[in-house]
């Protein structure tokens, strides 16, 4: 996990043209002198061709510290619950309890 922040990331990308793939956003954030940490951080993005920054945002995994407003228990929990490596909570799928399931109909 890279010690930066999503900012810091987007700040390097800022003259890519989407569409555009992981290796372009790594070469992309080399060419604008971005530091080690924004580079590592891009390497570490699922293999993917990324539509808009807010894409890219979602998937860079950053330094903990700066999840301002979660504490250790919510970023744990976050951590367990697994799912596409890179994708945000709020876009992970839950299925469905058999109750919540009978009050949807």
């Amino acid at each position: 996990m890279a010690h930066t922040s999503v900012p810091e990331v987007l700040d390097a990308l800022k003259d890519v043209s989407y569409p555009a793939g992981k290796d372009e956003l790594v070469t992309a954030a080399r060419e604008a002198g971005a530091s080690d940490e924004v580079v590592k951080a891009l390497r570490g993005i699922p293999a993917e061709e990324y539509p808009g920054r807010e894409e890219v945002a979602r998937s860079v995994r950053v330094d903990p510290d700066s999840d301002l407003g979660h504490t250790a228990a919510q970023r744990a929990e976050q951590a367990r619950q697994g799912g596409k490596p890179g994708l945000s909570q709020h876009l992970r799928e839950e299925p469905k309890t058999p109750i919540q399931e009978e009050f949807d109909r």
